[in-house]
């Protein structure tokens, strides 16, 4: 059976940073700082979220990404999706047919129908799914900011401030001829 990886997690906490951030693109780089992981790691998350419709993004010093729509009508299923694939979580492989003492050849009774743990791990996938469709960005985002002081959503936009005019400096900077 496969399971949602860590890249779902970082994905949904990123695009929790851009839920109230005032509409200021944010780079794959300064998400992955801000969570102490490596720039590479997010780079490769953010064009699976492009890619879905989650985000969208834009070029140039001040760029970055942006929700690509509400935060209220994207749901952690759509997010797993963007990152994990619709894939199934779990595989039969018939095992009910490869009994020994079939000898190859099972019979009927052994393999009509949907294998027993099969329809149980069907069952426990839509169940997991229609919970994961249930809840969105936006009502984690409405949980978090009930819980959070006011000083950590300030603190956490002068840090975005200062990453996008150290970056918007260094442009000017680069511009400026050498005399």
């Amino acid at each position: 059976m496969a399971y949602i990886t860590s890249s779902v997690e970082y994905a949904i906490h990123c695009l929790l940073f851009l839920v109230n951030n005032e509409d200021k693109p944010l780079s794959s780089k300064d998400l992955a700082e801000l969570q102490g992981v490596s720039p590479s790691f997010m780079a490769k998350i953010f064009p699976k979220l492009e890619k879905a419709g989650l985000v969208v993004a834009q070029e140039g010093v001040r760029g970055g990404y942006l929700l690509a729509k509400p935060a209220h009508k994207i749901s952690f299923l759509d997010i797993v999706n963007a990152i994990e694939g619709e894939k199934p979580l779990f595989e039969c492989q018939e095992v009910r047919g490869k009994c020994a003492v079939f000898n190859n050849a099972p019979p009927d009774w052994a393999t009509n129908g949907v294998c027993a743990v099969h329809a149980v791990m069907l069952q426990a996938e839509k169940a997991m799914r229609d919970a994961l469709g249930a809840h969105t960005l936006g009502d984690i985002a409405d949980r978090f900011g009930r819980y959070a002081p006011d000083v950590f959503f300030s603190d956490v936009n002068g840090w975005i401030n200062e990453r996008i005019e150290g970056r918007t400096a260094k442009m000017r900077k680069s511009k400026t001829p050498n005399n």
